[in-house]
């Protein structure tokens, strides 16, 4: 059985993501394995800026994300697998998976062309037992 956390620390844990990633934090999506966490990136396909506040207080365990800003002209042509989050500066916070349903960050379509643009019109993560 997994751990079940209280809904202030599920809350404490999410807020301390925003904490981490700061103003106007970096949503990169990549082709390719994703790494070990925080390991060398692949193919860099799309990158979006998060709004200069990351995201309001977690509330009932969901950390829900302000606009993210999309990227208006793609880096490369490829397939999303993985997505990194870093600060505005590239320090690494979070990776997670891409796919269509079912993944840390579901995209209408998980290819990307290059010089297409790339949005993200909702962005949530949920912890633990919420």
């Amino acid at each position: 059985m997994a751990l079940a956390y209280s809904a202030a620390v599920r809350n404490a844990m999410l807020d301390d993501i925003t904490a981490a990633a700061g103003a106007s934090a970096l949503l990169s999506i990549y082709d390719g394995t994703r790494p070990a966490t925080g390991g060398a990136a692949t193919t860099l396909l799309a990158q979006l800026t998060c709004n200069a506040t990351f995201a309001p207080a977690a509330s009932g365990g969901v950390l829900t994300l302000n606009a993210i800003t999309q990227d208006s002209s793609a880096n490369a042509t490829g397939t999303a697998t993985w997505f990194r989050i870093t600060t505005s500066g590239a320090t690494h916070v979070l990776d997670g998976n891409v796919g269509t349903s079912g993944s840390d960050l579901n995209l209408t379509t998980t290819s990307i062309v290059a010089t297409q643009p790339v949005s993200v019109t909702s962005f949530t993560i949920t912890e633990g037992n919420a």
